[in-house]
Parts: C-alpha cells; sequence; structure tokens
C-alpha cells in the first residue's frame, strides 16, 4: 500500500509515457483531462465525461489552438475556455 502523501504514478511520468499509459498514440484519438489538461485511460475518460474530452484527431497544421467543452464536447470560444479552465480542454 502506498503512504497517503505520495506522487500518483502518473504525475511522475513524462509526456511520452504518460501517452503511452493511457493507450493513445500521438496521432490523437484518447481521453484528456480537463482539470489537468494531461491525457487519461479511455476506462477514466468513460468515467468521467463531465471532466473529460474524447479527442478526434484533426488535420495537421489546423489554425491555432481552440478550445472544447469538457461537458458537452463541443468546440466553445477562446473567451469561454479561458473564463472556464476546469470544464474545457485547450487543443493545440
Amino acid at each position: 500500500m502506498l503512504p497517503s502523501n505520495s506522487i500518483p504514478l502518473w504525475q511522475q511520468l513524462e509526456p511520452e509515457q504518460e501517452i503511452k499509459l493511457a493507450g493513445k498514440s500521438s496521432s490523437g484519438g484518447g481521453y484528456r483531462s480537463a482539470i489537468s489538461g494531461r491525457y487519461v485511460t479511455s476506462k477514466h475518460g468513460k468515467a468521467s465525461p463531465n471532466t473529460t474530452v474524447k479527442e478526434s484527431p484533426g488535420p495537421s497544421g489546423s489554425s491555432g489552438p481552440h478550445y472544447r467543452s469538457a461537458i458537452s464536447g463541443r468546440y466553445v470560444t477562446t473567451k469561454h475556455g479561458k473564463a472556464s479552465p476546469s470544464t474545457t480542454v485547450r487543443e493545440d
């Protein structure tokens, strides 16, 4: 059993390791936490639909960062995305 003050494994991983752990390739299509912005497992993404976003692979060379609602999965304005960081995900 881990001590209560230990850091969870997913917070100790480098981004490349985290992507492999979540079962997501770097081309997109995985789940991302709206709170931390980190990739999460499909199991966690499906269990927490209000705080995760399922990313769809986009075309390369998109027109800059966009924000997506973690609740509806729809794109939102930049103003709303910045005002609601815990329920939106910035997609670069």
